[in-house]
């Protein structure tokens, strides 16, 4: 079961335009410590203008760590880490970048999530990476979600991202930077607000499937309405029978997916189950006015969650990710209108005769990636339910 803190203050904040000068402003008014989480750090105008907020605020004393993907970020140049490096910051990369030869699922195993906590006081948990969310050539931002936390719930997303960074300097043999679990600052537990929220967690330890079965929890219970945004779209059988279900007792459920193609892989695999949501009844939609990475649902106007964890297997099996689940009415609401507005200015409908006249190559290009994509999952040794301890 979803474990709820009462008494928080959960903000939205949509794309970079909200995301990067909020986190920004908290950074400058940090005292003590700054955790900074990200899949992506880019050395880019938004990468670098993050970066010298960070330097500023460990010039003035604040302990500043930053960890990033190996994979993700393995584009950031040396003299980037370096200059981070050479205010006090300290600065680590999770698994650096394995062979992409390699089919092992230690090379899936990705730190997919995004996350920053300022003394223990505000935190930040969502889907946006540090990077410039406009695109070359494109005249609208990447569109992805995150949020802004305040109140008791800030205290255990600060444990969350502690210990991942302590595992991460033991393993990288560095045990002078491990975080210790009492250093004397307290978190903040002040009631800033009235909201029950949750953090979620996936990892490789106790909470494989905590973010799963917290979206399947409220799909089964679902009465009115359920509506999905999600980059990467390629559930697993007990999550798609989940929301044919949901159909079935009346429940209007509404996707909202990637129209434009990013990683064709992914594009064409989820393309394959369409064509049993459309039959049922499942409303699709693509969107295209720019990238999608949306990672985030509203279920009968009052559950919501917004975070890093695309529903595919990638997410759902192998890569840290963190989500933040709100039961409010208000945060709901807001979240659906905005995802509302996304689909009538932004997207297309994908109707069922449109789905009929598709080629039989493309239908073929799907089928085909859908099962790559089985064979890949299966070669982790996770279809056979193989799973180990390890980050």
């Amino acid at each position: 079961m979803t474990s709820f803190f009462p008494n928080n203050r959960i903000t939205l904040l949509k794309n970079g335009e909200t995301y990067f000068p909020a986190i920004e402003s908290a950074i400058d008014e940090a005292v003590h410590e700054i955790y900074l989480e990200s899949y992506i750090f880019k050395n880019d105008a938004i990468g670098q203008k993050i970066a010298e907020a960070l330097r500023r605020a460990a010039l003035r004393g604040v302990r500043t760590r930053i960890l990033i993907d190996g994979f993700g970020s393995k584009d950031l140049p040396e003299t980037m880490m370096d200059y981070l490096a050479a205010a006090g910051i300290m600065l680590m990369k999770f698994r650096p970048k394995t062979s992409p030869w390699t089919l092992r699922r230690r090379r899936f195993r990705r730190l997919h999530r995004k996350i920053v906590v300022i003394d223990r006081r505000v935190a930040f948990v969502g889907g946006i990476n540090i990077i410039d969310d406009m695109e070359p050539g494109q005249p609208w931002p990447r569109y992805d979600y995150a949020v802004c936390i305040k109140g008791p719930l800030v205290k255990k997303i600060h444990a969350s991202v502690r210990r991942v960074w302590s595992r991460v300097a033991w393993t990288r043999l560095r045990p002078g930077w491990v975080a210790p679990a009492n250093d004397g600052q307290t978190s903040s537990t002040e009631s800033t607000g009235r909201m029950r929220a949750a953090f979620l967690v996936r990892n490789n330890i106790r909470h494989r499937r905590d973010i799963e079965n917290a979206y399947l929890q409220a799909i089964k219970r679902a009465q009115s309405e359920i509506i999905l945004a999600n980059a990467y779209f390629f559930p697993g059988f007990n999550f798609r029978h989940a929301l044919l279900d949901a159909v079935k007792r009346g429940v209007r459920v509404i996707l909202l997916l990637q129209g434009k193609v990013e990683y064709r892989l992914m594009h064409y695999a989820s393309h394959a189950l369409y064509g049993n949501f459309l039959y049922a009844g499942v409303e699709i939609y693509e969107y295209h006015k720019s990238l999608m990475h949306a990672k985030v649902a509203v279920i009968d106007g009052h559950w919501a969650t917004v975070g890093s964890s695309n529903l595919d297997p990638f997410s759902l099996l192998l890569a840290l990710e963190a989500n933040i689940v709100v039961d409010d009415k208000n945060f709901a609401q807001t979240l659906k209108h905005s995802l509302e507005q996304s689909i009538q200015t932004g997207a297309r409908r994908v109707s069922k005769n449109n789905w009929n006249t598709q080629t039989i190559g493309l239908r073929l290009v799907s089928w085909l990636c859908y099962g790559l994509i089985r064979f890949m999952i299966g070669m982790t040794g996770y279809a056979s339910g193989k799973q180990t301890g390890a980050l």
